[in-house]
């Protein structure tokens, strides 16, 4: 069950669109501005403090629910379309399909590429080979709700867009905070190749769930994200989970997830590897009949580094993983590739 306190803010330490960092009594907390509005110094706030006593990973933040120093607050929403649902933060957020001024989705993706990640950190190097091999295509993201749900929460989101390596962005099923909303996947992929997206990058956002059994885990959300571009006339590409330092078994080498998630797809997807990384690890054949294609990866290290951009995944950055940053590039080079193609 929840549990709240209350406290005083004490200190504003960063502040961005949606999303405020602060300090509550000195604690570390952050504000989700589009929920419950923005906050000062010295106001009273409410803070959920769930996630931080369980030891869970919310970066050792409370969250703020609400803030007692004013008696009411509202922001004019932009439709009727409502995302977390029943619950004391539902907010009014619209959807891009009932906006009455666009123009009909497309019901065909004409083939745009549409790289489906497990984990969040992928983004990040597809995003930066995508831009490298294909220079001056526009590379959307559609966030699910299989994880965090604000958007406004990703660092690694607002830090992509601050060095035009994601051009927009689309927040599906209950997450929120993106350019547009979107109710489902399917119709959020619509949505962002209406937008100009050349290709598009799924991934849930930060803070996936895994337990341990063969589908209790965030990413398999991957066959479904094959699936579905698949189905709309899309090219889908797997971006391969990878590690060479993660000390878990399953996760060393190709990860049990990806494993798992190509076995799940129903349909055809691209798995991209890295030119001479022994692709015969990856699982082909069964459900999805997979195929494989070897390409030549940039630098990504040094990609980032060049952007600015200091990426880190279970904690660790590309010196210290570098296949995990390697196989996710190999995605966003296959998928730049098939645009090049046509």
């Amino acid at each position: 069950m929840p549990r709240f306190s209350t406290g005083v803010v004490t200190r504003i330490l960063s502040e961005r669109p949606g999303m405020q960092r602060v300090e509550v009594d000195g604690q570390p907390a952050y504000v989700l501005t589009e929920l419950v509005g923005p906050v000062a110094p010295d106001d009273r706030v409410v803070v959920n403090t769930t996630a931080v006593d369980l030891g869970l990973g919310t970066g050792g933040r409370h969250v703020v629910h609400w803030n007692l120093s004013r008696d009411e607050w509202s922001s004019e929403g932009r439709g009727t379309v409502m995302k977390l649902r029943y619950t004391s933060l539902q907010a009014d957020v619209g959807a891009a399909e009932e906006e009455p001024d666009r123009p009909p989705l497309p019901g065909d993706l004409g083939g745009t590429p549409v790289v489906a990640c497990a984990l969040h950190s992928q983004v990040a190097p597809v995003a930066a080979a995508f831009a490298d091999t294909a220079p001056g295509r526009r590379l959307g993201y559609v966030m699910t709700d299989a994880a965090a749900l604000p958007l406004a929460f990703s660092d690694l989101v607002h830090d992509l867009r601050s060095a035009d390596l994601l051009h927009f962005t689309v927040s599906c099923g209950q997450a929120f905070g993106g350019d547009h909303e979107a109710v489902n996947l399917h119709s959020g992929l619509q949505v962002a190749v209406a937008g100009g997206a050349d290709a598009v990058v799924v991934a849930a956002g930060p803070g996936g769930v895994g337990t341990r059994t063969t589908l209790g885990f965030s990413g398999l959300e991957v066959a479904t994200m094959i699936d579905a571009a698949s189905l709309l006339g899309g090219r889908p590409v797997a971006a391969v989970r990878f590690s060479d330092a993660d000390p878990r078994q399953r996760h060393h080498g190709v990860s049990h997830h990806t494993a798992v998630a190509l076995w799940a797809a129903g349909r055809t997807a691209l798995v991209a590897v890295p030119r001479g990384e022994a692709p015969a690890v990856v699982p082909l054949g069964g459900a999805g009949r997979h195929q494989l294609a070897e390409v030549d990866v940039p630098d990504v290290a040094a990609l980032l580094a060049h952007r600015g951009l200091a990426v880190r995944t279970m904690g660790r950055g590309a010196d210290d993983d570098p296949g995990f940053f390697r196989w996710a590039a190999a995605a966003g080079v296959a998928a730049a590739q098939l645009v090049a193609g046509g």
